[in-house]
């Protein structure tokens, strides 16, 4: 199963945090009920954006999201002190975004992460800053799973980012992700990949057309996760078809829904 992080419930988009502001909850409520439409499997949530004020924001954007969709949330904050609170708002089991190796979050993510049940997005990112390599980002990696695992967290609870960087800024940075993620899903059995999507496109024109020709090359490697827009039909469509030609779809069922209800068009 390919995992959907919805990412459009973000204060960092200029209507939505306009909506949150306003505290306009038929525009938020609306927007997630289209995401969980169009096949999201979680719904992203940061509310980082409008400075002093994300406990309240995040607060009030937690109840207007669950009391619109039966989706698990992704809980997105840089703040351990916000995670713990929002943790104890949901009603499902969440993702939490995130971890990474980075001295001054580490250690107090660690600590957030003992004893509960949540699934964990984990940034291969330390104090060293961006990875440079594929052999950086495995073994950020593998020390981030092997950290994770020694305080309970199971293999399947735990989405590596390989932190996918602009294409604008070097070509090699598409190569760089795909043979990342083969590396990790060939090396770290159990594990899971994500990341944000379109990363990849950021500072080109029709930057649409570069992720969703992206998304297909990397789950070519196994990526089985992506921080996405569920309301781009023609990335979604890609993903559907994607994971029938990777086996994923008995009998092409899920394709050929797609098809006869008009997602899915040449």
């Amino acid at each position: 199963m390919f995992t959907v992080i919805g990412e459009r419930i973000n204060t960092t988009l200029k209507k939505v945090k306009a909506a949150v502001a306003d505290r306009d909850a038929d525009y938020i409520a609306d927007d997630v009920k289209q995401q969980e439409a169009a096949g999201a499997t979680y719904i992203d949530v940061n509310a980082g954006a409008r400075i002093g004020c994300e406990e309240e924001d995040m607060r009030w954007l937690l109840g207007v999201v669950q009391g619109a969709t039966s989706l698990p949330l992704c809980l997105d904050s840089p703040d351990p002190a916000i995670l713990e609170m929002a943790y104890g708002l949901v009603d499902k089991k969440p993702m939490i975004n995130s971890i990474s190796l980075e001295t001054d979050r580490f250690d107090p993510m660690m600590d957030f992460f003992k004893g509960k049940a949540c699934r964990v997005v984990a940034l291969c990112m330390d104090d060293s800053g961006m990875p440079k390599s594929v052999a950086e980002v495995f073994d950020r990696a593998r020390r981030l799973v092997e950290a994770l695992s020694s305080i309970g967290v199971e293999r399947e609870d735990i989405f590596i980012d390989p932190l996918i960087q602009p294409l604008s800024v070097d070509t090699g940075n598409g190569v760089m992700a795909m043979e990342a993620v083969e590396r990790i899903m060939m090396e770290l059995p159990g594990v899971h990949t994500t990341g944000g999507l379109s990363n990849i496109s950021f500072g080109l024109p029709q930057r649409r057309m570069v992720n969703r020709n992206f998304l297909a090359m990397m789950m070519a490697r196994g990526f089985d996760s992506a921080i996405m827009d569920p309301l781009d039909s023609e990335l979604m469509a890609v993903l559907t078809t994607g994971v029938a030609l990777k086996g994923g779809d008995k009998f092409c069922m899920n394709y050929l829904k797609g098809v006869r209800a008009g997602r899915i068009k040449a």
